[in-house]
Order: C-alpha cells, then structure tokens, then sequence
C-alpha cells in the first residue's frame, strides 16, 4: 500500500467515527468527500468533489456523525475537540478547521497524526481536550492528548463545526458527507462511518 492511504487510515478514526482509535488496515481507503445522489437501506451513491461517481454499500455497522455550523466561542477550556492544521516554524500548529465533539464522542481518535486535506495536501490531525486557552486577536491553545501536548492557534475566520452521534436519517440526497470506507474482498466499498452535515453544512475536514 502506498503512503497516502495509509495516512489516509490513520485519521479515519480520530474524524469520521464516533468512538474509539480505528486501527489503519490494509484495505482502507482515502476519505471520500462528496455529495449524496441516493440512498437506501443497503447503499449509497455519491458524487465526489472530483465529479466521480462512488458507490458505497451501508451495514448494521455503519456509523453516522451529524456536522453542524458551530463558531469560534464553541472551543472552550476541556472542550474534546480535532483539528486539521499546518506546522509552522515556530513549532506551533496553524488551524486550517476546528470541529468540536458532543461530549458523548470525547476520547475519539485521541492522539496527533498526518493528515490528507481534501486537496490532497499532507497535514496534520490533532484530537485532544483544550488546556489553557488565550482569546486575543485569534486563540491560541493547548490541546492535549495522553501525556502529550500541541500548541494551536486558531485564525477568527477557521471553520469551525460541532460533530455529533446521529442515524442514517440525515443521510438524504444532496447532503455534503465524508465517508470513511474500507474494500471487501471483491473490491466494493464499505461504509465504516459516515460525517453528515446537517442543514447544508459542509464539513470543512
């Protein structure tokens, strides 16, 4: 396997499921961003940001996440959140997105990793609960994971989302999704979870 899948696997866990590290596998795919064209019990269609159309079967396993608009005053002090961002000289992390997790997901995908970035481009994915936090002209954080720490500074105008447990109710033609999948022996994929947004949210991961 290559390398952008494999890192692709590794942030599977920490944003499309709700609980719980999900182990990288040799058959998981990259994140597939796109646009429901269909659904029903067993499957769903969807077109990609690429204008590909995927086909992705659903099982009693399958997991759903609702994505909501949240703003910047939603990251506060203990907040459980995951943020893909960018290195910077300095050592700190540069947001690109924050999404913040209902407290029933907190502790998923713990940990800091490489992240592929809907353009293709290489990150990094940092979950972790918000330590000290400093409100001036943007926030800057400590985000803390395990006995490990990440310093984070979060521009006013990065996207931030609220991501919460949810069903396949939300899973309806047109709605923007980010679907973590793996591929059965005979090639197909299988929808391990899905993030939904909700209310025409995009999800900006």
């Amino acid at each position: 396997m290559n390398s952008v899948p494999k890192l692709a696997s590794l942030l599977l866990g920490s944003l499309l499921l709700c609980s719980g590290l999900v182990k990288a596998e040799e058959n998981a795919v990259a994140p597939l961003r796109g646009t429901i064209d269909s659904v029903n019990e067993t499957s769903m269609q969807i077109t990609d940001r690429k204008g590909e159309k995927i086909s992705v079967q659903l099982t009693d396993k399958t997991r759903v996440n609702g994505v909501v608009k949240g703003k910047i005053e939603d990251i506060k002090t203990d907040s459980f959140i995951g943020t893909a961002a960018v290195p910077q000289s300095d050592g700190t992390l540069k947001a690109l997105e924050v999404h913040v997790f209902a407290p029933s997901l907190r502790g998923s995908g713990e940990g800091f990793r490489p992240f592929e970035s809907a353009d293709g481009s290489m990150n990094t994915m940092t979950n972790g609960t918000v330590g000290k936090l400093v409100n001036t002209q943007s926030r800057t954080l400590t985000l803390k994971y395990g006995d490990k720490e990440k310093t984070v500074v979060v521009p006013d105008n990065v996207p931030v989302v609220t991501i919460y447990p949810s069903d396949r109710s939300l899973l309806k033609p047109g709605v923007h999704v980010i679907v973590s999948a793996q591929k059965d022996t005979q090639g197909n994929l299988i929808a391990r979870g899905v993030s939904a947004g909700k209310d025409g949210t995009i999800p900006p991961m």
